[in-house]
């Protein structure tokens, strides 16, 4: 008898890391054998064979995410699945998946390096005392009986700042489709994507991909490349973000050198055109696009407090800065500019990805879902 798996994600964007886990992981578990359904507000992009939709009224982002926690509550309890695994903050599933990991430790770190001003403004924002209360409620709810965490750090992250039992904290890294980020599509696409970018052959693309720009660390990268003062590198920026100006304005003194893409749904022809994956983020539970560009046969540097650091090598599949470590960064970018002659690199990032398959993720996952409906049983 399958599985009935309720997975619960309010919103779809195609950009977003959470999304597009779910989006690839979908068909991952029906392969393995569980009969999933969707709840969410939306239908589209999901690639979902079976949707709940639930779409209550909202004025603003806490009645909005209030309304939709209550909505797909009762939308499951209607319904009677197996276990119910939610991707946002809602007290009551049986099983959550903290890859946005943990909030109030996002905030604890981004205080740290705001002024005076703006740290009052994050401890009066009724949006972020929603959250941590949600959160709160969450991880210490009777009712959760796993916590999936895509690092070890949200684990202990986790561990430390909840009254949780350490047992159902279990650590399953993100999956990628190792077919479609596929190096030898590299190869394919790399001398029309560079030309499209108008680089020349010595020079050297890094390549940031990500929301968020500031907790990504894209200042970092952006003043590293000034202190490299290398004229053959760049830095590529793919994604979305409020304050865009803003870098863009900080990026200004390096001219074409740094380019802002915008947010695209297919990212293959730019991790084919760059030499270095790089994200030297402030807090990154684990980023997807770190996968991708492994399975691609990129290295990458990335901070220490980003997930993706556990399973780096330095010097074989990439290199760990801390973050905004501006001249650490920039001596990292001239390290994996020398290192990119051994032709080593590339084989190394993509033997890294294949340990982290889609189906050996959903492998790991269906077995922990059997172990917990045999607990039940």
């Amino acid at each position: 008898m399958k599985l009935k798996l309720a997975i619960v994600r309010q919103r779809y964007n195609p950009f977003g890391g959470a999304e597009r886990f779910i989006a690839r992981a979908l068909p991952a578990l029906e392969r393995a054998g569980a009969d999933v359904t969707l709840i969410c507000r939306k239908e589209g992009g999901w690639g979902a064979r079976r949707v709940l939709r639930v779409d209550p009224f909202y004025i603003g982002k806490v009645w909005r995410d209030w309304s939709f926690a209550r909505a797909a509550r009762a939308a499951w309890r209607r319904t009677g699945f197996d276990l119910v695994q939610s991707h946002e903050r809602i007290p009551g599933c049986d099983v959550y998946r903290a890859g946005d990991g943990v909030h109030r430790r996002w905030l604890e770190l981004r205080s740290l390096a705001a002024p005076l001003f703006e740290r009052l403004g994050i401890a009066l924002n009724p949006y972020h005392r929603y959250v941590c209360a949600a959160e709160r409620r969450l991880f210490e709810h009777p009712r959760l009986r796993a916590v999936i965490c895509n690092s070890r750090m949200v684990s202990e992250e986790i561990r430390r700042a909840f009254r949780i039992a350490p047992e159902k904290l279990h650590v399953v890294y993100s999956g990628v489709d190792l077919a479609h980020f596929d190096p030898r599509k590299r190869a394919e696409l790399r001398g029309s994507a560079r030309a499209e970018l108008g680089c020349q052959p010595r020079d050297t693309l890094f390549l940031f991909v990500g929301a968020g720009f500031a907790r990504k660390g894209l200042g970092a990268a952006i003043e590293a490349l000034k202190a490299a003062n290398h004229g053959s590198f760049w830095l590529v920026v793919v994604g979305t973000d409020r304050e865009s100006r803003r870098f863009a304005a900080q990026a200004a003194p390096l001219g074409d050198r740094v380019r802002f893409l915008g947010g695209r749904e297919d990212v293959r022809p730019l991790y084919a055109a760059a030499d270095c994956f790089i994200l030297p983020s402030r807090y990154d539970p684990f980023p997807n696009t770190a996968l991708e560009a492994f399975a691609m046969g990129l290295p990458a540097i990335v901070s220490s407090r980003c997930g993706a650091a556990e399973i780096i090598e330095p010097g074989v599949n990439g290199w760990v800065c801390e973050p905004d470590d501006v001249a650490g960064l920039a001596r990292l970018m001239h390290e994996a500019d020398r290192s990119m002659r051994s032709g080593s690199l590339p084989q190394a990032a993509r033997a890294t990805a294949e340990r982290y398959g889609m189906d050996e993720m959903a492998g790991r996952l269906n077995a922990l879902y059997t172990s917990l409906t045999q607990e039940a049983a």
